[in-house]
C-alpha cells in the first residue's frame, strides 16, 4: 500500500529493471530530490497543475528557430552549472560559456574577412585573432561558428521579415597561421524573449531580461576539444547582472576605438571603427 512515507522508495524500486546504469542513476536521483522538493515546500495541487501548464506552455514556444526549454534553463542557472561542472579544461584554454537559444546549427559558410552584418547596422568592427592549440600552437584550418544579434539587438530567426537568414552569423575556417577575422557591427546589449513562459517568468520574479553585448563562438579542430564561448564587450550594461549568468571575466574583451585611414582601407571598412581581438585556446583531446 503507497503512502506519502513510502511512495519515494516505491518509485526509485520502480527502476531496477533499467538496463543503462547511467539512466538509472539520472532518474532515482530525480525523484528523490522532486519529492523532497515537494515534501519540503508543502507542494499544493493548484501549484502542481500551475507547473504542468507552464512546463506545456514552454513546450508549444519552442521551434526551429526558438528553444524556450533551453531559455528557461539559462535564466535559472542550470545551463551555466552544466557548463561549469563540465568545462574543466586545462590553464591558459579559453572558458566556455553557454550556447544560448538562437544558435543555428548550419551557419553560412563565409570567407575570411567577410562582413556578416548583412544590414549595415550599429557601428562598424572588425573581430579577429588566432585559435590556437594549448602551447599556443597555430591550428591552421580550425572552423569558428560564429553568430549575434544585430545592432537593434534581434537575431535574423526572431525577425524572419526583417532581416535576411544568416544575418550576423558565418562559418570561418581558420587560415595556416590559425587566424581569423571577420567585419561586422559592434554587439549591443539586448533582452532575452519575454514574450513567453520564460518572460513571465522573470516578470513574476522581478528580474530584468538583458544580455551584456556579446558576440559566440564555437571555436573547433581535429585532435582538440571544441569550446562553446562568448566575448563580451568591456564596459557594456548588464557585465555584473547578465539575465543567464553567464559572463566570465577571461571573456570580456576591449573593443578599441580606431581612427585609421591605412586600417580601414586595409580591411574594407568605413572609418572610424572598432577593433577587437583575440586568441581562442582550445584544449588537446585526451
Amino acid at each position: 500500500m503507497t503512502t506519502h512515507v513510502t511512495v519515494t522508495d516505491e518509485a526509485v524500486a520502480s527502476l531496477r529493471g533499467t538496463d543503462d546504469p547511467r539512466l538509472r542513476e539520472l532518474l532515482t536521483g530525480l525523484i528523490r530530490h522532486l519529492h523532497a522538493f515537494a515534501r519540503e515546500t508543502r507542494l499544493t495541487r493548484a501549484e502542481w497543475e500551475r507547473a504542468i501548464g507552464f512546463l506545456t506552455e514552454t513546450g508549444r514556444m519552442c521551434t526551429d528557430t526558438r528553444q524556450e526549454f533551453i531559455l528557461l534553463s539559462d535564466v535559472l542557472g542550470l545551463s551555466m552549472l552544466v557548463e561549469t561542472i563540465n568545462g574543466d579544461r586545462e590553464a591558459g584554454a579559453t572558458e566556455s560559456t553557454v550556447l544560448g537559444p538562437f544558435h543555428m546549427t548550419e551557419s553560412p559558410v563565409r570567407e575570411l574577412g567577410a562582413n556578416i552584418d548583412l544590414m549595415g547596422g550599429g557601428e562598424p568592427c572588425v573581430v579577429g585573432g588566432r585559435i590556437v592549440s594549448g602551447d599556443g600552437t597555430p591550428l591552421p584550418g580550425a572552423l569558428l561558428d560564429v553568430w549575434q544579434a544585430d545592432g537593434n539587438g534581434f537575431y535574423d530567426v526572431q525577425q524572419p521579415d526583417v532581416q535576411p537568414p544568416g544575418n550576423g552569423r558565418g562559418l570561418f575556417t581558420a587560415d595556416a597561421e590559425g587566424r581569423f577575422w571577420f567585419r561586422t557591427c559592434v554587439p549591443s546589449p539586448y533582452p532575452i524573449p519575454t514574450d513567453g513562459p520564460v518572460g513571465d517568468l522573470l516578470k513574476a520574479t522581478g528580474r530584468h531580461p538583458y544580455r551584456p553585448a556579446h558576440i559566440h563562438f564555437i571555436a573547433s579542430a581535429d585532435g582538440h576539444t571544441p569550446v562553446t564561448t562568448h566575448i563580451f564587450v568591456a564596459g557594456s550594461d548588464y557585465l555584473d547582472s547578465d539575465a543567464v549568468f553567464a559572463v566570465k571575466q577571461s571573456l570580456v574583451e576591449d573593443f578599441t576605438p580606431t581612427d585609421d585611414p591605412s586600417l580601414a582601407r586595409e580591411f574594407g571598412i568605413a572609418n572610424p571603427f572598432r577593433h577587437a581581438r583575440f586568441d581562442l585556446v582550445l584544449e588537446q583531446s585526451s
